[in-house]
């Protein structure tokens, strides 16, 4: 079953070994747990709810309290401690596009704010619906959610927009093809929530990014319905593909999604090595993506979290013999774990892995444990979430932010990122572990990814302002930097303070109008992506 104030499924259970903590305890000092609420105690402390009645929807309290949040760091404190700033008046559930349609006049008619909610993986504020003196319902898509059309030929597969990963992938497996999209939410997260956001997935160095993969679909607007046909090109004007990619349910609900799709591969294959230190690995990794070798994927770990994620990874008991080896092989503890995929035919990945190995031989690569570690890390790609739960109940927060830049800007962030993040809290005294990879990259550029631990303090209030600060100088550096504020996880209402800097005054401008002429009354998940001010609405709460 879903948990209903955490990541995942309550099936699925991590838990820290002693050595583990003892890291933590060595890192971050002694660290102690806040309480955490019941459901119940949670469910109790609902208010009445304000919509009125329709087919639809359901008000009752447990189902509002679970679709109340997602996953950013202020939604997790909520739904820890029971106490919701956000609680939709209610949660509809529609199953066709017609539905949807009936709900927006609807709303309209009853003046009702609404909140689209996918898979409720958002973790920058895209889901907590706003308090305001309107009725707010948030409509669930997860029951549209079947392969409603297949057209072979054009290699284009038209899904209801609610689908979950793991059930799109298996209703295409099902007819010999994927869609290759596999974020790190791909358990729960939804292809429309994966359009809305930009996307982008583990292996998309083949696959390419949701933008590259989003062919058209039905966009239904407060205005009326749009229907985006799925054209393969085109130089008719601006691509209004393009306007619903990043729209984070501003400008209407997507219902239906055509996607470009691809015959499983043949075979697939994950390996690691490990680069001598950072320099040579960014250098390997540019030389790869430049070259353009048709890797599927390529995830660089700094020293870090290499060393942090081998402690994790390999029993206590065979670390000692594995540091052995890596002393034998020249590397020292400023190696970094360097993981690669290869996707296709046998004779494509044959070839595609002598040219990578090449490369990486050129840059000083070291192979250990290489076909092991590339197997493990393929076992546990979407289990890292599952780990803020463990770490919250030993007293430790954990949190991440990511950007892409550049190659030339990436060096000189790369160098004072983690220095700014672990001092963001030495005034009071409270120390932060830091941690970066790369896992997305471009021959322009990469993402660079940070994970952050600090110990949560003696009240919720405070633990919250701890995060604050933190992602107040974390934010504050990657727009110095000139890097974009999100590469994959959207702008929601945790960025929105810091897209001007990305997309400039006119931008912004024109983002305003955009949203206006589909939704005029601001009806559709107010505050997300363009904050309140800006679109000349009285900020709320």
């Amino acid at each position: 079953m879903r948990r209903w104030n955490g990541w995942g499924d309550d099936t699925h259970q991590s838990e820290l070994a002693g050595f583990a903590k003892d890291l933590i305890a060595d890192l971050l000092g002694e660290t102690h747990p806040l309480p955490d609420a019941s459901l119940q105690q949670a469910v109790d402390r609902v208010p009445q709810s304000r919509a009125p009645d329709h087919p639809l929807l359901d008000k009752t309290p447990e189902t509002r309290i679970k679709h109340a949040a997602g996953q950013s760091f202020s939604d997790w404190l909520q739904m820890r401690s029971g106490m919701f700033k956000h609680i939709p008046d209610a949660v509809a559930f529609p199953e066709t596009t017609q539905q949807v349609r009936e709900l927006l006049d609807w709303a309209a008619d009853k003046d009702i704010i609404l909140v689209p909610y996918g898979g409720g993986t958002s973790v920058v504020g895209h889901l907590a619906c706003p308090v305001g003196e309107k009725p707010q319902v948030t409509i669930a898509m997860t029951r549209m959610n079947r392969l409603l059309e297949i057209d072979r030929e054009s290699q284009i597969a038209t899904f209801g927009a609610g689908v979950r990963g793991p059930d799109l992938e298996a209703q295409l497996a099902a007819i010999g093809y994927t869609l290759g999209h596999f974020p790190q939410s791909f358990e729960l997260s939804t292809a429309g929530g994966w359009v809305v956001t930009r996307s982008s997935g583990q292996q998309s160095l083949r696959y390419g990014r949701i933008e590259q993969l989003f062919a058209g679909g039905t966009l239904e607007t407060p205005r009326g319905t749009m229907v985006i046909p799925s054209i393969p090109a085109s130089s008719a004007g601006p691509d209004i593909r393009e306007m619903v990619l990043g729209s984070e349910g501003i400008l209407g609900i997507l219902t239906e999604v055509k996607l470009r799709i691809t015959p499983i591969a043949e075979t697939e294959q994950f390996y690691t090595v490990f680069m001598p230190d950072w320099e040579s690995g960014v250098a390997a990794v540019q030389a790869i993506t430049q070259g353009r070798i048709p890797l599927s994927m390529m995830r660089l770990s700094n020293a870090t979290e290499t060393d942090v994620s081998l402690k994790l990874a390999v029993p206590e008991s065979k670390l000692s013999k594995l540091n052995m080896l890596f002393k034998f092989k020249g590397l020292n503890d400023q190696k970094c774990i360097l993981t690669f995929g290869l996707t296709g035919s046998k004779k494509q990945v044959a070839a595609n892995h002598k040219l990578a190995n090449a490369a990486l031989k050129q840059h000083g690569a070291k192979k250990v444990l290489s076909k092991k570690l590339g197997d493990k890390w393929k076992e546990g790609r979407f289990h890292g979430p599952y780990l803020r739960h463990p770490l919250w109940e030993h007293g430790v927060a954990a949190d991440t932010f990511e950007t892409a830049m550049d190659w030339s800007a990436l060096r000189p962030y790369i160098n004072v990122v983690e220095e700014k993040v672990t001092n963001a809290l030495k005034e009071q005294g409270i120390s932060v572990f830091a941690f970066t990879h790369l896992s997305h990259v471009y021959a322009q550029g990469s993402s660079a990814y940070t994970t952050y631990l600090f110990p949560v303090a003696s009240t919720y209030e405070e633990t919250l302002e701890r995060w604050q600060t933190i992602k107040k100088v974390a934010s504050e550096i990657v727009v110095v930097h000139g890097g974009t504020i999100s590469h994959q996880h959207g702008v929601g209402r945790d960025h929105a303070p810091y897209l001007k800097a990305e997309k400039g005054a006119l931008g912004m401008s024109a983002l305003v109008a955009l949203a206006k002429n589909f939704d005029p009354e601001a009806r559709m998940n107010p505050g997300v992506l363009i904050a309140n001010e800006q679109m000349g609405m009285k900020e709320i709460a």
